[in-house]
């Protein structure tokens, strides 16, 4: 059991995730040290939460060692949700050097600091493996690095390998989580957010969705509540320190059928126009056709249990994007 006096720091505090966890810390009493570089962050996202005097928020860039050390002084746990992302329109190298640096820095303060770390890693990883369900044992199969969308999967493969050997060299406790298709209220705007982020915003406006490839590829989404509730679990439990364990669900959906879905809810019209993955970073581009976790780890590990399906989940994001119009 932790002391609610405890102080926790958190990477990508300002955003979608990083936001709601900062909130429900500091509504079980938490000290909380949130750091982002507002890249993708939003001030916005945690606005409600800087008049409470346990929240500490630092504009900062996590690559740099000596900012992050001195802003995570008193730092016993810390939870790294900062990332750049797939490089779909721009270069491999900001993703790759951001994620791989920055990790490096969490876990080199966590063994100074004596703290636990929660890394959050990504479905990604698992690449083009075909044999479903994935389980956190299972082959990470990526395409040739000519394609530039594998950069994400393999600087997050490099940072789990960090803390695996953290743990083995200096004793840093850890727990990686592999998160699939998280979406929620205050999940970004762009496709950065994931497809339903766009998808909602443009079916409320009457505009086209765009569709990648033939719509057909799948994909699992998991609710904010839920994974933040994995993520507060994850802090407090010793049966899941130095363990992979996939954050997800089984609600899987073609990307067409989620708009279908998306726009029944909205009672509106789809409009869809078929975007060519030769548009993105260097002509070439390779999606995976499906993507579902086993969480059975979790849920023995964790005590856990996702409980917002996929129909429910979205009605609560849409009324946020109806509250929030762009």
């Amino acid at each position: 059991m932790l002391k609610n006096d405890l102080t926790i720091g958190v990477t990508g505090a300002a955003g979608f995730i990083g936001s709601h966890l900062c909130a429900r810390l500091l509504a079980k009493g938490f000290r909380v040290i949130a750091v982002d570089d507002l890249s993708k962050g939003s001030q916005k996202n945690i606005e409600s939460l800087k008049s409470n005097k346990n929240f500490l928020f630092k504009k900062l860039d996590i690559t740099d060692i000596q900012k992050i050390q001195l802003a995570f002084k008193e730092v016993r746990i810390i939870i790294h949700l900062a990332a750049a992302k797939i490089p779909r329109y721009g270069g491999r190298s900001i993703t790759l050097i951001t994620n791989t640096k920055s990790a490096e820095n969490l876990l080199e303060i966590a063994k100074l600091n004596k703290a636990k770390i929660i890394f959050a890693s990504t479905s990604d990883v698992y690449g083009k493996n075909p044999k479903l369900p994935f389980s956190e044992e299972s082959d990470l199969v990526l395409g040739s690095p000519e394609i530039a969308r594998w950069a994400y999967a393999v600087s997050k493969i490099f940072d789990e390998h960090l803390c695996f050997a953290y743990w083995e060299e200096h004793k840093v406790p850890f727990v990686i989580i592999r998160l699939f298709g998280v979406y929620g209220p205050k999940q970004h705007r762009t496709w950065w957010g994931g497809p339903q982020a766009l998808f909602i915003d443009k079916i409320i406006a009457g505009e086209k969705i765009e569709i990648h490839g033939d719509g057909k590829q799948k994909r699992t989404f998991i609710y904010i509540n839920d994974v933040i509730d994995a993520i507060l679990r994850s802090i407090t439990s010793e049966k899941a320190n130095n363990q992979i364990l996939n954050i997800g669900t089984n609600d899987e959906i073609s990307i067409i059928n989620l708009a279908k879905l998306i726009s029944k809810i909205l009672k509106k019209p789809l409009k869809v126009k078929r975007v060519s993955y030769k548009s993105f970073t260097g002509k070439k581009y390779e999606d995976v056709k499906r993507r579902i976790p086993s969480v059975k780890k979790a849920r023995k590990l964790l005590n856990w249990n996702p409980k917002v399906s996929l129909e429910d989940g979205l009605k609560k994001t849409i009324d946020w994007h109806k509250k929030n119009p762009l």
